[in-house]
């Protein structure tokens, strides 16, 4: 009888799963959040980017969850300690501002002069959060803000992981894809 290992060189499959999804509905929703005026009235970017949003928001809170319970792999070996700095602050970084970008969102929308439908996707309503007027305009200023942040550090989170695997030549980027779990680097 075999006995289970357990790999430490290697992202869970949990961790991999929240990492793909967040990661693909944030590329979606900061195209829709920049390009909307340019785009069709009849495809209703808006309410579909504000859905996605909040469930940007819930994978956010899941995942931060999944993350305090379950030790990430420890960076590859010889990085020198200010690129295990950024490392850390920058993953640390991606989750706030994972969690912060739709929360503002939802304040903006919460506290608008107008308030516009605010659904998940035409299945069921979601809450506004009890603010006003002046907590909206913040939330409309930081939303933008932190959106082109969290826009600017996807690219540098992605550009980092890139130079691991094409010009450094570790495993950085094979261990969180999961089409290569089984698969070695060497």
């Amino acid at each position: 009888m075999r006995s289970a290992v357990v790999r430490t060189d290697r992202y869970s499959t949990g961790a991999i799963v929240f990492h793909w999804l967040i990661a693909v509905a944030i590329i979606v929703n900061l195209w829709l959040g920049i390009a909307h005026d340019s785009l069709p009235r009849d495809w209703k970017a808006m309410p579909v980017h504000k859905a996605l949003g909040i469930t940007v928001l819930v994978l956010s809170l899941a995942r931060l969850a999944w993350r305090l319970r379950h030790q990430p792999p420890p960076l590859v070996g010889d990085m020198p300690a200010w690129e295990r700095g950024a490392a850390t602050a920058s993953h640390w970084a991606l989750y706030a501002l994972t969690i912060a970008v739709p929360l503002t969102g939802w304040l903006m929308v919460s506290g608008g002069a107008v308030r516009r439908p605010l659904d998940w996707f035409g299945l069921f309503p979601l809450p506004y959060l009890p603010v006003g007027r002046a907590a909206g305009s913040f939330g409309h200023e930081a939303h933008e803000v932190l959106g082109f942040a969290l826009l600017g550090l996807a690219v540098l989170h992605v550009v980092a992981a890139l130079r691991h695997h094409l010009i450094l030549r570790n495993p950085t980027l094979v261990r969180m894809l999961p089409i290569l779990r089984g698969s070695n680097i060497d």
